[in-house]
Formats: structure tokens, C-alpha cells, sequence
């Protein structure tokens, strides 16, 4: 049975660190209720703690992406907990370090269309299905400027990337009529813990977490009459040393 919920009601996947915790904190800073989700519990209470929620309003829901039934799992434990979902932020990802393609094993690139675009899908299916009860919601996915940019040994990774740009840009078409935004960002070098120390990388210069959770609170509050559906991230200054 879904406790009594006054406040609006979003996901964040891979909220355990960086982007995911940055965009719960901005989230619960604007009187969002947060479900946080991701692999392991000791990275989500930590979030928790970051964003100065009580635990009612600041659901755990420990889960793989690359199990089927896990979308299904996340969206239905959100709404018999709170009873409603205003604003889903698809940013769980994953990648193995550059490997060329010939190198790559199967098992991996099956786990990089899994996080990246096979779940994102997913979950936005069923937020659409509720947002559309509710009169409308937001979904925004996280991708990457790789989409763009198709850097060797990244072929995989760019494809799903590439593929949730074009799914967020033709879903955005399916269900803009029914008060839904269908957004995406998609960043350049982001300073978190899944880029691995570089000495030709100016981390200083990357871009934060933060700056990705702006892009979003910028999409979550648009005009009810704009939405941006495509946003790219770029840092000012160049962080690859020449």
C-alpha cells in the first residue's frame, strides 16, 4: 500500500556516486521524494545522507540492470511506496576500459547494451505508463558525447549511447501529447570515479557531477510549453593535455 505522499516523486539509477548522487541532492533540494537505486547499499546510504532525507522520503532499492525483471521491480516498488512518479533520471552506465572491437568479449557487450540501453528503455516505458495517469511526468537519460564522437575502443558503448539519443528523440514524439517531457544529456569528460587517472587528463578542467545535475534540475524545470529534449555538456576548457 502506498504511503501518504505530498511531495513529487523521483528515480535516479546509479545513485550510489557521482552523477546519480549529484542529481538526487538537486532533486531533494527542490522537495523531491528520491528513490535511489544501484548495485550497493553502503554507496546508497551515503546518498541518503547527502541529500538530508528521512528514510520514508528517501526510498533504497538495491538492483542489476542487467537482469530483465529489474525495471519492472524498481518502477512497481517506487509506486507502492509513494503512489506516484513525476521525474525519472536514467543514468546507471557501464563500460569496460577500451578494448577494440575484435577484443571485446561477448559477455561484455551484452552488459553495455543491457545498462546503457536496454534497461534505460525499459524504465522509461513503464514511468511513461504512470506519468500518463498522473497527466505527465519527466524522464531524462543520461548519455554521452561518445555517441558523437565514436572514440576507438568504445564501439559498443557508443552504439548504446547513440541508440538511447535516438530513442529519447523519437519517444519525445510518442508522448509529448500527454504532458511528458523525454529528455537527454549528453556530456563530455565528466570527473567521476569511472574515468581512471590519466596524466594527459586535466581533471581540474573536466566537468563535475554537478554540472550534469544543473542540466537536469534545467529540463525538470522548463516551461510546461518547452522541453528540452537534447542537451550536449561540454567543458569550457579542454581537459586533454596537447
Amino acid at each position: 500500500m502506498a504511503v501518504e505522499n505530498t511531495h513529487r516523486v523521483a528515480i535516479v539509477t546509479g545513485a550510489g556516486r557521482g552523477i546519480g548522487r549529484a542529481a538526487a541532492i538537486a532533486l531533494a533540494g527542490e522537495g523531491f521524494s528520491v528513490c535511489l537505486a544501484a548495485r550497493t547499499r553502503e554507496e546508497l546510504e551515503q546518498t541518503r545522507s547527502a541529500t538530508g532525507l528521512p528514510a520514508e522520503r528517501s526510498l533504497i532499492v538495491l538492483l542489476d540492470l542487467t537482469q530483465e525483471e529489474a525495471p519492472d521491480a524498481l518502477v512497481g516498488t517506487v509506486i507502492d511506496h509513494h503512489g506516484r512518479l513525476d521525474v525519472l533520471v536514467n543514468n546507471a552506465g557501464w563500460a569496460p576500459a577500451r578494448t577494440p572491437l575484435t577484443k571485446m568479449r561477448e559477455g561484455d557487450i551484452d552488459r553495455i547494451l543491457a545498462v546503457n540501453l536496454r534497461a534505460p528503455i525499459a524504465l522509461a516505458r513503464l514511468a511513461a505508463i504512470q506519468m500518463a495517469r498522473q497527466g505527465g511526468g519527466t524522464i531524462v537519460n543520461i548519455a554521452s558525447n561518445a555517441a558523437r564522437l565514436t572514440p576507438p575502443g568504445e564501439a559498443a558503448y557508443a552504439a548504446a549511447k547513440a541508440g538511447l539519443v535516438a530513442f529519447t528523440r523519437a519517444a519525445f514524439e510518442d508522448l509529448r501529447q500527454n504532458g511528458t517531457r523525454m529528455a537527454v544529456i549528453s556530456p563530455g569528460l565528466v570527473d567521476t570515479t569511472l574515468i581512471p587517472g590519466n596524466k594527459r587528463l586535466d581533471r581540474a578542467a573536466m566537468l563535475r557531477p554537478e554540472d550534469v545535475a544543473a542540466a537536469i534540475m534545467q529540463i525538470v524545470n522548463a516551461p510546461p510549453h518547452a522541453c528540452p529534449v537534447e542537451i550536449s555538456l561540454e567543458p569550457q576548457s579542454d581537459p586533454m593535455r596537447r
